[in-house]
């Protein structure tokens, strides 16, 4: 009977929504089990039940079950692994914003959209109160050491790549230079960071090192794989713009920054050095007239 009741457009907005609200019941049920904080923990379960609440008012209205978008739900439990959980509610509440239009489009038609969008509405502010992840408190060390990776080791590797010519001197290199340098951003944070009295200095030059060090392999993995220098020198600047890109994504939406100024700066600065480092690189060999 419900089915009769709604035009064909109507009962696909609710279809739709009533997946997502199935979906989404289950990512903050998972979130929920893996918090270790107790209050957050019961935030993320009760907001779960809402939502399983409100799939069954859109069931009841459709006179239809459908299945949760599984895939979805995988695919956000492992994000939270990866990246925290604040980076995936954030996106789970983007993902609500764009559905207010859905629910505005609703309410003359059907009398529930308006109480679930002030529900969806009040999860937001919830969600707010309540994010408060370690690793994004250490956010400035992890862009200062993977900034620091990106634009000093870069510059090396671009000088490096015409002065050498050979991958496996140049990897060597790299990775005698990263390794070093990984230690010196690491202590001079500690040391920085105690100074500064701040009580987790240790932590806060564990995120410096760790950004430094992943940021170091990946850039150097190309000259190890590869033995054309041209090539891994091109791969290595793709992996620098795609981990500038990763990184700045990742902070733009677990603090609400913005992303394209933020992108377009890093890049052009690590490009400049590199692009410099190599053209001192080529005057380096020809007037040492080195010959590798």
């Amino acid at each position: 009977m419900a089915k009769a009741t709604y035009s064909k457009r109507t009962l696909r907005i609710l279809l739709h929504l009533q997946k997502g609200e199935l979906t989404e019941h289950l990512i903050y049920k998972v979130l929920a089990s893996r918090v270790k904080d107790e209050h957050n923990s019961s935030v993320l379960k009760r907001i779960s039940d809402e939502e399983y609440r409100h799939a069954k008012i859109w069931e009841d209205l459709t006179g239809s079950k459908v299945k949760p978008n599984r895939l979805k739900v995988w695919f956000f439990s492992l994000m939270a692994l990866i990246l925290g959980y604040t980076f995936v509610l954030k996106k789970m509440e983007g993902g609500e914003h764009r559905a207010t239009g859905f629910y505005a489009s609703l309410m003359d038609e059907v009398p529930q959209a308006k109480q679930i969008s002030d529900d969806e509405e009040r999860h937001e502010q919830q969600l707010l109160g309540m994010l408060d992840e370690e690793r994004l408190q250490y956010v400035g060390s992890m862009v200062l050491g993977l900034s620091d990776a990106l634009v000093e080791l870069s510059g090396t590797l671009a000088g490096l790549t015409f002065a050498l010519q050979n991958t496996r001197l140049i990897a060597l290199s790299g990775l005698i230079t990263g390794i070093s340098a990984t230690l010196s951003m690491a202590s001079s944070e500690y040391l920085s960071a105690k100074n500064s009295g701040e009580p987790n200095a240790l932590k806060s030059s564990m995120y410096t090192g760790i950004a430094y060090v992943i940021t170091v392999t990946c850039m150097v993995l190309p000259y190890l794989l590869l033995q054309n220098y041209i090539a891994a020198l091109v791969i290595m600047l793709a992996v620098v713009v795609l981990v500038i890109l990763l990184f700045t994504y990742y902070t733009s939406v677990a603090k609400d920054l913005p992303f394209g100024k933020r992108f377009l700066e890093m890049a052009v600065i690590s490009l400049s050095v590199v692009a410099i480092s190599f053209v001192i690189g080529i005057l380096v060999k020809k007037f040492l007239g080195i010959d590798i």
